[in-house]
């Protein structure tokens, strides 16, 4: 048996733990930054497979950085990512529900999360087992990359060399958008994203109207400062009416906010200590990263000056945009070819005309969008995706693998996670999806394989090394970005997470 055979035989032998496996990620859900129990599992699970693992790497205390070495030699590069998404709490059910005890507001795995990590996790053991049993040299890197729905670990990580001499890297992502199904990246990869949390502090509120010796006036009549959520509010309105002026109407660039935390007190008249807006903006270009920013800033000095505050901007991730490397993506299509696109059987066609009946549709008799079992060769996906851009944009959308193309030769594909045909469907049917094993599990078996299959290519074929190595070096010659990461990983700040109780773990908003 081949190096080859041995991987796709090791990922059908581990299909059923593997769906445990996934099975006990979605149930963890944790969101960014406070992945604590998800990062743990794979911790252990790595170290009981004889992986030396450092955790907490770059200073995240959620991340790490797993490492098996088979001898001197090439070493290739997979990762697992395990956020979740608050408000999108879901059970792996046919019908809408949050998970057992939790609130619907709870975070839930969306892409989801839990099935691209142990995908990673499949095809990275099925590598190891290949490269054992017939001698293969090389080791393996495999790194944990928490906070991504924020694009939080990987330019740190990439400041900090964890992606440093690497033969290859390789990127996985369950699909997500048409025409990016069963496919590999080509020449448009994701943009820029920057992503920031303005801090408005009201810390003398008293000096706002004061007047030297005035007695203590009536404090619901004195002049006071606004405070802090008077700022939030301003900066996200205000934000909102400058959003035309701050960038170009093509290119599908946007900017989303988020109210982080507040410090109010509760039921009185005492102004807002503290308010937190977080923004994420998706850009093709730094350049244009840079200029929304320099708005941005100007924005919020001058709207604490008016309401009593001081602003503090803390960075939550400067991410470069994709490089491509067509050497990397013909070795990743070669083995998509041979493995084959996702099939899903009787029972998971029947959960999913059940959910297609939940949604109020009728059920269809292949309720599976078509693209979900189809290969779409890149240059053709590729045509596609360039009929909405212009002929100047070189990137478009965002994912935070980005980073990763600096620093080594990267193929980014996708497989296809089980979706509906028809529609529009409600967000609980695609999230029950991805966690019902009968319909997440083929693709993480699919993407496994296709994973595993890549690396023993890159760590046997040293003519494809070379071929990738060559294009990397000749695109990173062409355009050099160094790492924008130079701020310290924002895990202190109060982004949602779970709880420990006396009425027990919970989410911090109560079911």
């Amino acid at each position: 048996m081949t190096a080859r055979g041995t991987a796709m035989a090791w990922v059908d032998g581990a299909a059923e733990g593997l769906s445990r496996d996934c099975a006990t990620l979605f149930d963890y859900a944790e969101p960014a930054w406070r992945e604590y129990r998800s990062a743990a599992w794979y911790v252990d699970r790595l170290r009981g497979e004889g992986f030396t693992v450092e955790e907490g790497s770059g200073g995240m205390p959620t991340a790490f950085c797993a490492e098996w070495s088979n001898g001197p030699g090439p070493v290739v590069g997979m990762y697992a990512e395990y956020d979740a998404v608050p408000g999108n709490c879901q059970a792996a059910s046919a019908e809408r529900g949050p998970r057992a005890g939790m609130s619907p507001l709870a975070a839930g795995h969306t892409d989801p999360h839990s099935a691209l990590g142990i995908s990673g996790l499949g095809g990275l053991l099925a590598t190891k087992a290949a490269m054992e049993r017939h001698g293969i040299k090389g080791g393996l890197r495999f790194t944990g990359e928490p906070a991504e729905k924020v694009r939080g670990s990987k330019p740190i990580h990439a400041a900090k060399g964890y992606y440093d001499g690497l033969a290859g890297m390789l990127s996985f992502h369950p699909f997500y958008m048409l025409p990016l199904c069963n496919t590999v990246r080509w020449d448009t990869h994701c943009g820029a994203a920057y992503s920031m949390i303005y801090r408005f502090i009201c810390d003398d509120p008293h000096l706002f109207g004061a007047q030297d010796g005035a007695p203590i006036p009536q404090s619901h009549s004195d002049i006071r400062a606004p405070g802090a959520n008077d700022a939030l509010v301003m900066m996200y309105t205000q934000g909102r009416m400058l959003r035309d002026t701050m960038a170009p109407h093509t290119g599908g660039w946007s900017i989303s906010e988020a109210i982080i935390s507040a410090g109010q007190a509760t039921a009185d008249n005492l102004p807002a200590a503290l308010a937190e807006l977080q923004y994420m903006m998706r850009v093709p270009t730094v350049e244009l990263a840079e200029r929304i920013t320099a708005r941005l800033d100007g924005l919020a000095e001058t709207i604490a000056q008016q309401t009593g505050c001081r602003v503090e901007r803390h960075w939550v991730c400067k991410s470069r945009p994709g490089l491509p490397n067509h050497a990397m993506a013909n070795l990743v299509w070669d083995q998509i070819q041979k493995v084959g696109a996702p099939v899903w059987d009787k029972t998971a066609k029947d959960i999913m005309r059940k959910i297609q009946q939940n949604c109020g549709m009728t059920p269809d008799a292949d309720p599976i969008l078509p693209a979900c079992e189809a290969l779409i060769p890149p240059q053709e996906a590729e045509a596609i995706l360039r009929r909405d851009l212009p002929p100047s944009q070189l990137n478009s959308t965002s994912d935070d693998y980005t980073d990763m193309t600096w620093h080594a030769p990267t193929a980014r594909f996708y497989m296809a996670r089980p979706a509906l045909k028809g529609g529009p469907y409600p967000a609980w049917a695609m999230n029950a999806l991805g966690g019902i094993p009968a319909t997440i599990d083929p693709m993480v078996q699919v993407a496994a394989k296709v994973l595993a299959a890549s690396a023993l290519r890159l760590l046997e074929d040293a003519d494809a090394r070379q071929a990738a190595w060559d294009e990397f070096e000749r695109r990173t010659g062409e355009a050099t970005i160094p790492p924008l990461c130079d701020y310290d990983p924002p895990v202190q700040f109060s982004w949602p997470e779970y709880i420990e109780t006396s009425r027990g773990y919970t989410w911090h908003i109560s079911t």
